[in-house]
């Protein structure tokens, strides 16, 4: 496979197990700073009751996708949970690239690291991680969106993301949101002084 050119633009990146708490922290700092713009992923599922196309997600059939795969729409890409699929469209982080505004994108792990290396130092990349898979398991089944069979998913999943943290810029344990928040948000500031 030739190498991919890196790419242009500046990109934060959150990764963390499904339930650590990534896309509490992601609306608060797109909240915060108005010079940062979220990346709406791409996915195969169906939307939840109160998710809306291009807001939550890019909503696309199965064939939709592998269309995009086919055509280099994506950044990446991941298949999971029963053969759904997600990633993050091209378009969405190319859009900002000659502008003021960092990209920030809330992905799963394989593909953050894939991010990380076609961004290289113009990409900050945070894994999010909960205090123990203890604690991550009694957040999931507060959540009430998983049955007992994507709950074990979920957490063999987590087991093998945390394996991988020590491959991100920084590391921030989500046991309590506020100071969680504090950290990523100091992170950012440096991030963006030093990339302005």
């Amino acid at each position: 496979m030739p190498k991919q050119a890196k790419r242009k633009g500046k990109v934060i990146v959150l990764v963390a197990p499904s339930g650590a708490g990534k896309t509490s922290l992601s609306q608060r700092l797109v909240n915060e700073f108005s010079n940062i713009s979220f990346s709406v992923s791409a996915t195969t599922r169906e939307p939840r009751s109160y998710e809306k196309d291009g807001v939550n997600y890019h909503f696309l059939s199965q064939e939709e996708f592998q269309e995009g795969i086919k055509n280099s729409r994506f950044l990446e890409w991941e298949e999971f949970y029963g053969g759904t699929r997600y990633g993050t469209l091209v378009s969405e982080v190319e859009k900002n690239h000659n502008s003021e505004y960092i990209t920030l994108l809330d992905i799963e792990v394989n593909g953050a690291l894939n991010v990380k290396k076609l961004y290289g130092d113009d990409c900050l990349s945070v894994f999010i991680k909960p205090p123990s898979l203890e604690v991550l398991e009694e957040r999931l089944k507060k959540r009430g969106t998983e049955n007992e069979h994507s709950l074990r998913l979920r957490l063999e999943r987590a087991k093998h993301e945390l394996e991988l943290e020590h491959k991100f810029d920084k590391v921030i344990v989500n046991d309590d949101f506020d100071q969680a928040y504090k950290e990523l948000k100091q992170l950012v500031q440096q991030y963006i002084h030093t990339h302005s």
